[in-house]
């Protein structure tokens, strides 16, 4: 790949921003929270000592300031991986390519990426409105394979076994499985973990039926049931697996943390999950801040 960029590809707003993200580099802080709601920006960046830049485009929302001294931001993502291939690609671009000139930074910058979003579980002993935090992204949705260098995500003994345990359906995307980032992992020691499993939508991907009936009716019960060595996919949302494999191959830090404000085994719901993710938010910043 070239050096430079087409103004078709790496694409500015007229004062020199990213076209989506609306930020320059001087924008961003070196620890950015991803939300999907636009209204949890304010709720996050509440918890900063000061917030000195805001911005909007379209659903993303973007605040950045600092809190004990560091520099941070939150920005909403919507929902989607999707999304979040337009987020993330636009932040690296932020710091590793220089806007002006249009090419790649000799030196890399590595940003960390902490998703505070919420979930459903998919474990009876994962209670609503508890915190669990991601050791793994197993992705669902099929990005991933637009990317070279993805193999290792894919073909590797941990999806092998998912494929041929759950008879996986050979019309969906190949799955595929990416690590949190280590350096992060490590400061969510204590919290409950384990893989979540990312997806491509809110009902047919993630098992549910309104009018049209799924062609997988048992997905969510294959997922529970599935072991692999000591690893179980306690979870289902639908933007862990790109921030995981996105931010692995373009040398980044990431780490998931969910409030489970539904059980999808028990069918519980949350009765008051706004302040359950403000509490998440709250004890993510203090451990990880």
């Amino acid at each position: 790949m070239s050096n430079n960029y087409k103004n078709s590809e790496l694409i500015l707003n007229p004062d020199g921003s990213l076209y989506h993200i609306n930020l320059k580099p001087e924008n961003i802080g070196e620890t950015v929270f991803l939300v999907g709601d636009p209204d949890r920006v304010p709720v996050v960046s509440a918890f900063f000592d000061k917030v000195d830049f805001t911005t909007q485009k379209r659903e993303i929302v973007t605040h950045t300031g600092t809190r004990n001294g560091k520099r941070l931001s939150v920005i909403s993502t919507g929902m989607g991986t999707d999304n979040i291939d337009i987020v993330l690609g636009e932040l690296d671009a932020a710091v590793n390519i220089d806007l002006v000139k249009k090419e790649r930074k000799d030196a890399h910058t590595s940003l960390n990426f902490i998703r505070l979003g919420t979930s459903g579980s998919l474990q009876g002993d994962i209670p609503v409105d508890s915190l669990l935090v991601s050791s793994h992204g197993l992705g669902l949705d099929g990005l991933l394979h637009f990317y070279e260098n993805s193999e290792p995500f894919t073909d590797n003994a941990f999806i092998e076994s998912f494929i041929r345990e759950s008879g996986w359906n050979s019309h969906f995307a190949r799955p595929y499985l990416v690590a949190a980032g280590e350096q992060l992992f490590e400061k969510a020691e204590g919290f409950i973990s384990g893989i979540t499993a990312t997806a491509c939508g809110f009902y047919g991907p993630q098992g549910r039926t309104l009018k049209l009936n799924v062609s997988e009716p048992l997905l969510n019960e294959k997922l529970t049931a599935f072991r692999h060595d000591h690893l179980r996919i306690t979870n289902f949302e639908m933007e862990t697996s790109a921030i995981y494999g996105l931010s692995k191959l373009m040398g980044h830090q990431a780490l998931s943390v969910n409030t489970i404000i539904a059980n999808r085994i028990t069918g519980e719901f949350s009765k008051d999950y706004k302040k359950a993710v403000k509490e998440m938010i709250e004890q993510v910043l203090d451990r990880l801040v």
